[in-house]
């Protein structure tokens, strides 16, 4: 297994088990011919706040990205503006769009799987974080899962150009 990669170099123990269950959101998105994105909203108390998937092809909007989508039901369900302390899983790099709603919702902790070269903002493209635009940057641990987050991808494309 690839060592996970932190930028802050705080990774915690429970990262692969949350990394899981965004997994299992993707594979969600995957059964409904969506792009297998998915993403898990954390409390300091390690309780899960809300689970996504990505719904941006079927969707009512191409907004509609699983760390969109979980960050928006967190905010309803807790009636907060801000997710403070919260630590949000993706699968995949959050892209530009993402990043910076991250950013305006003052995630703590941002743990991704698999790097997104096209479209990914956080080690790659615009890395959102270390702009001068971003408002507040969480720790980031990326490569959780890489192996399995990258297959699911990699497996729902291959099936689309056939």
């Amino acid at each position: 297994m690839k060592k996970r990669k932190s930028l802050n170099n705080f990774i915690d123990n429970s990262d692969e088990y949350f990394m899981s269950i965004a997994l299992k959101e993707a594979k969600k998105a995957y059964a409904k011919d969506e792009v297998p994105i998915g993403a898990v909203l954390v409390s300091e108390t390690k309780e899960i706040i809300a689970k996504a998937h990505n719904t941006a092809e079927y969707g009512t909007s191409a907004l509609e990205h699983a760390e969109m989508k979980v960050m928006q039901k967190s905010a309803k369900k807790l009636k907060t503006s801000r997710l403070w302390g919260a630590t949000l899983y993706v699968t995949i790099e959050p892209c530009t769009m993402c990043a910076t709603a991250i950013s305006m919702m003052r995630i703590k902790r941002l743990v991704f799987g698999a790097e997104n070269k096209k479209g990914g903002a956080v080690l790659n493209g615009v890395k959102f974080f270390e702009s001068s635009a971003s408002f507040h940057k969480p720790e980031i641990i990326s490569h959780v899962l890489e192996k399995q987050t990258s297959e699911i991808l990699t497996d729902f494309f291959k099936n689309k150009r056939k």
